[in-house]
């Protein structure tokens, strides 16, 4: 039966010292075979000086790399050849300072974040666990310890006579000291800017029109349970529009990614992300789908394949991960991807796609929900104005009962639902222009003049000021 090249075992027609690289790389990964005298195909080209190669390989590795390996000399009909058998190490390996790694049927050296990864799993460590010398208790916020005791108090995860204990007291039953220091993973649940300690801890989203030109964004900075927070409620109030259709004489709300599905993936981002790329969490925005770009690390070996299928739960960052838990927001079984998957087919929303982007991270995308136009009766609902505001329209409609005596419902029924929106977005933004009023609402300039026309006609708003330079005023009730 012919032999096949795969993760554990390569083949070389000759030796040459820069293969002790390949050595230090099955040595700090699952152990391996290096084959001296075989041809890329596995044919046996043999080798003329193994004797001098039997005494010489064993030193150089012992004496470059302080590791033994074992070395055979095999024969065939076809000729001699040597197998070095090379045992995985639980200490990393070096070959002169670099670090290698065996890589499905690839080598690489490992440099930056990737080097970091490894050298903190050879040392039993994970990244979120790593200690933060001189931030203190009272250097956290106030607002994050709170919002975590009601979500678990909600969520029944932890015991309630542990809530009402001081902030250190509950960091230690969350294990999140190591010795006397905060770790990693305190800084970014609890402190109120973790971006001084750990670059890029942040969220970005962005509204294209295509792939390079942006139209509006956001960015959502903070703890990481105000961060999904916050992100869900931009996400779902700016962006997505919400289907307007009817069951009966019932006004049903769609939005074009259903919420629980959404909630999961931005939660599945915050909790397993790798945080020492520096890199944000990337939220794209399309007319016809979102993406969200993650810079994860999954398990050795795992394909998109093993993520949506059945599996254990391997946490990139377990502290991070048990807090979350804890406050009820996540499962620790490792049904993320199947949650968010589950909760598209509920709601009869298009399949999500995964993608690798090598191994960098792991882009999502949930192409959006589309209604017929029998089923719609409406073209957008809750979205805000401005670039970085991200306040729910809720709000506003607030305001606009309290302090302009109108109700939305009576705008709407009067003057349709484009109009409602116009005028919830001028009071969130006065400054806010025609053109961005017609772009966040999906519609023609001419449509939102129109409407505003009407408004102004009814003495419902007026203009003040320049063109350029004046803002919008909603009129009271008289």
């Amino acid at each position: 039966m012919k032999e096949i090249e795969h993760q554990n075992i390569e083949w070389k027609e000759s030796w040459r010292d820069e293969y002790l690289k390949w050595i230090c790389g099955f040595a700090n990964a699952d152990g391996g075979t290096l084959v001296i005298g075989k041809r890329d195909d596995g044919t046996i080209a043999g080798i003329a000086n193994a004797k001098k190669l039997m005494e010489d390989i064993p030193n150089k590795v012992k004496d470059i790399m302080g590791i033994m390996v074992d070395v055979n000399l095999k024969k065939s009909k076809e000729g001699e050849y040597i197998e070095i058998i090379v045992e995985p190490y639980h200490n990393p390996v070096s070959y002169k300072g670099e670090y290698h790694y065996r890589s499905g049927s690839t080598k690489q050296e490992l440099k930056g974040a990737a080097l970091d990864r490894f050298l903190l799993r050879k040392y039993g460590r994970n990244w979120d666990s790593v200690p933060v010398p001189y931030v203190k208790v009272e250097d956290l916020s106030a607002e994050a310890f709170a919002h975590f005791r009601k979500l678990a108090k909600k969520g029944h995860r932890i015991d309630e006579e542990l809530l009402s204990e001081p902030n250190k007291y509950l960091l230690e039953k969350l294990h999140l000291y190591e010795g006397s220091y905060l770790k990693r993973a305190a800084v970014l649940l609890f402190h109120p800017d973790p971006e001084k300690f750990i670059t890029g801890s942040y969220v970005k989203i962005g509204f294209f029109r295509n792939n390079t030109d942006i139209l509006y964004h956001d960015e959502v900075h903070g703890d990481l349970f105000t961060q999904s927070k916050k992100t869900l409620e931009i996400l779902t109030t700016k962006y997505l529009r919400a289907l307007i259709s009817y069951e009966g004489i019932q006004r049903v709300e769609t939005l074009q990614v259903p919420n629980d599905a959404l909630r999961e993936a931005i939660l599945n981002a915050l909790v397993h992300r790798d945080y020492a790329t520096g890199a944000p969490i990337q939220i794209r925005v399309y007319s016809d789908k979102l993406m969200i770009f993650n810079s994860c690390v999954l398990p050795d070996n795992w394909t998109i394949k093993n993520l949506v299928g059945k599996h254990s739960s391997h946490p990139y960052n377990p502290d991070i991960a048990n807090a979350f838990f804890r406050a009820g927001e996540i499962e620790s079984w490792g049904r993320g991807i199947e949650r968010i998957f589950t909760a598209c087919k509920n709601e009869k929303a298009p399949k999500p796609k995964l993608e690798l982007e090598g191994t960098h991270g792991l882009w999502i995308e949930f192409p959006f929900i589309q209604l017929s136009e029998e089923e719609m009766s409406g073209k957008m609902s809750g979205k805000t104005s401005g670039k970085t505001s991200g306040n729910k329209l809720g709000n506003s409609k607030d305001e606009l009962r309290e302090k302009y005596g109108r109700s939305t419902e009576e705008i709407r029924k009067k003057y349709g639902i484009i109009a409602e929106k116009i005028i919830l977005n001028m009071i969130e933004n006065s400054h806010i222009t025609i053109k961005e009023i017609a772009v966040l609402l999906s519609v023609s300039q001419s449509a939102v003049e129109k409407n505003i026309a009407k408004l102004k006609k009814d003495a419902l708003l007026q203009h003040i000021g320049s063109t350029k330079g004046g803002h919008w005023e909603v009129l009271e009730e008289k």
